[in-house]
């Protein structure tokens, strides 16, 4: 008898292990100090927090996370079910994977906007995912365990549910969606990369809201920047090359001091 494991809990644990091996593989590309978006020495000087705890604090978003997404499952329906509701085609999968991201986006965009501009929510739980004032690969799902329920994992299950798509469509873009959020904070640029050709939303676009100047700035994550163009929080960059090697996305002159 062979070993069947279900789509909801393929959904729940794949996007767990795409993490940590899609970090590592940038973990063994970090050293590449000529596609960096900031040196090792900064990576090390300017972080407020230790890898260590970044790490402890990503696993206990991601138990959350891995909780949640049982009782999403157990609530909405098994995986036969969902199957035999929806016939697949490729037109359907497309329709959910584009409704699923917008969903995402949007609430991700005015949630987080919203605990830069509220005060207390900044001080008490934002601010921790701002501890990396230099980004990397792992630290990408560094957030104060609320932040992570509010604003990932609820985000999550509304794209899910608003989107329609079974728990076999999930496996596919949540792992999708949590590839592009480690590529977002990965502090690399690199040659050839398909979701800097793609998407405006970048390591380059992100960095520049994880610096001082840039917390106003920038708010959409992870797939589009049409929030922060509509309404006016787009923050213009260029990338450019450092004297010692690597690149700096540097904001254009007249929002640099704002």
């Amino acid at each position: 008898m062979g070993f069947a494991v279900s789509d909801e809990l393929l959904g729940t644990v794949a996007p767990i292990v795409v993490y940590w091996l899609y970090s590592g593989i940038y973990v063994a590309l970090s050293s590449l100090e000529s596609y960096r978006l900031h040196s090792k020495v900064e990576e090390e000087e300017k972080n407020l927090v230790s890898k260590a705890s970044v790490v402890k604090g990503v696993l206990v978003q991601q138990v959350v996370q891995a909780v949640v997404a049982i009782l999403l499952f157990t609530v909405t329906g098994s995986d036969a079910e969902a199957d035999k509701a929806q016939q697949f085609s490729l037109l359907v999968l497309a329709r959910q994977f584009v409704t699923a991201m917008i969903i995402l986006d949007t609430w991700q965009y005015f949630m987080h906007r919203y605990m830069h501009h509220n005060k207390f929510l900044y001080k008490h739980i934002h601010s921790q995912h701002h501890r990396l004032i230099v980004p990397y690969a792992y630290g990408a799902l560094y957030n104060h365990p609320v932040e992570g329920l509010l604003l990932d994992t609820v985000g999550g299950a509304l794209s899910f549910l608003v989107s329609g798509m079974s728990p076999r469509t999930s496996i596919f873009f949540f792992s999708f969606a949590t590839i592009k959020t480690v590529d977002d904070h990965c502090g690399l640029w690199l040659p050839g990369n398909l979701f800097h050709m793609v998407f405006k939303n970048n390591s380059a676009y992100h960095d520049i809201h994880h610096q001082r100047y840039g917390t106003k700035y920038n708010f959409s994550q992870p797939f589009f920047v049409m929030w922060d163009r509509i309404l006016g929080t787009y923050m213009p960059y260029s990338l450019e090359k450092r004297e010692d090697g690597g690149f700096e996305a540097r904001p254009t002159k007249e929002f640099k001091d704002d």
